[in-house]
């Protein structure tokens, strides 16, 4: 991963106002999809919402500090910078968000590029914008060791989400993370390419998932076999400020959404935002973006956080029948916030020259989406 500080021009330019929220304001409590269970009717649908990389480089810890202080409390707040997702991420049954890096102790020390330690109440605004659960594999999982994969997965316990991909004993990575979510088992898999050349401990390989197509393919298996009735799969891959899907990923992605025991596939990484493709009645998303992020290039501000419906076929197996995608941009100035471009570029309360250039970041991210026949293929951005 590079490390960049500077800000965008574009970002100040954009900055005045930008805090619009991505639809509906209703909201569930953190962990919703294992409360959902209680619906007195079998479901024949649901809605799983994923997003891009929480990465917190330390302008963003540095503006958690300055919420916190203004809302009279030490520490770090989060829930700020991603108030604009909260609706559609809390009114989805299941929601998905991805920990790129391990959490800290509370009072740090807190680091960024090249070995990230962040602010644990990143967690707790995780948990506070309706997540439900986070993939934990990345390229950065092993940057503070063990120690920091047992912190992570003890903060993300203590705040009532559930995570797949890193794992403090070869018991609890031996078990798949499935939910219910609204009477309907989901799992949730989570792997990465690779460590950053930092070696998994030896005899300990089972900290953090390496992606391996066989290894996938098994874990698949043991989900269905303890019930699963849709796996969605995590994927940290690609190669990183590149649009375009790299050919590992293309690959990779046909063979295992060639299984019957892979529904849907969302990946990160990257730090850009890269196509969505139908491969034949499933999906993959190759690149979500950051969600979260501080940087001085364009790309690197721009996400998408996907929505998927998932309709009970007469066969009984389930299936994407829709998906809606939100944009979303990461402004910095006056403050670093999360974006909902479309409310963004419709406030009519907003400068007429902001929501063009609002605009145009919306369609360059549309652009992307749509590299390899998403809306062709049925997928929609919201607008």
């Amino acid at each position: 991963m590079r490390r960049v500080s500077s800000a965008l021009l574009l970002s100040v330019l954009l900055a005045a106002g930008c805090s619009g929220t991505l639809g509906r304001a209703d909201t569930k409590p953190p962990g919703g999809a294992s409360t959902a269970s209680r619906s007195p009717a079998p479901r024949t649908k649901i809605t799983v919402v994923a997003a891009g990389d929480l990465l917190v480089h330390p302008e963003l810890t540095a503006q958690a500090g300055a919420d916190a202080l203004v809302a009279g409390r030490a520490g770090h707040d989060f829930t700020q910078v991603l108030a604009a997702v909260r609706p559609v991420v809390s009114r989805a049954d299941l929601a998905i968000c991805h920990m790129e890096t391990p959490l800290a102790e509370p009072s740090g020390p807190f680091t960024g590029y090249p070995v990230f330690s962040v602010p644990p109440e990143l967690a707790d605004a995780a948990a506070w914008a309706g997540f439900d659960t986070c993939s934990t594999a990345s390229n950065h999982s092993l940057d503070t060791g063990l120690p920091g994969i047992r912190r992570t997965l003890d903060k993300l316990d203590q705040v009532g989400l559930r995570h797949a991909g890193t794992a403090r004993s070869a018991q609890e990575a031996a078990r798949p993370n499935i939910l219910d979510v609204a009477g309907v088992k989901v799992a949730q898999l989570s792997y990465a390419f690779g460590f950053n050349g930092i070696p998994r401990p030896e005899g300990q390989d089972w900290a953090a998932n390496l992606a391996d197509r066989s290894a996938i393919l098994a874990e698949a298996r043991r989900a269905r076999n303890l019930g699963a009735e849709i796996v969605i799969l995590s994927m940290h891959w690609g190669t990183e400020y590149q649009n375009k899907p790299n050919d590992d990923q293309l690959q990779l992605a046909r063979g295992l959404l060639a299984s019957p025991d892979i529904d849907l596939i969302v990946g990160h990484h990257v730090h850009v935002v890269q196509p969505f493709e139908k491969i034949g009645k499933k999906w993959v998303a190759y690149g979500m973006g950051n969600l979260t992020t501080y940087g001085s290039e364009e790309s690197t501000q721009q996400a998408v956080v996907p929505q998927f419906t998932f309709t009970r076929a007469a066969s009984g197996r389930w299936e994407v029948s829709d998906v809606e995608v939100h944009a979303t941009w990461m402004q910095y100035q006056p403050a670093a916030r999360v974006v909902d471009l479309a409310s963004a570029v419709n406030d009519v309360r907003a400068p007429e020259d902001r929501r063009a250039a609002l605009a145009r970041v919306q369609e360059q991210i549309t652009r992307y989406v749509d590299m390899r026949g998403a809306l062709a293929a049925g997928l929609q951005m919201r607008r």
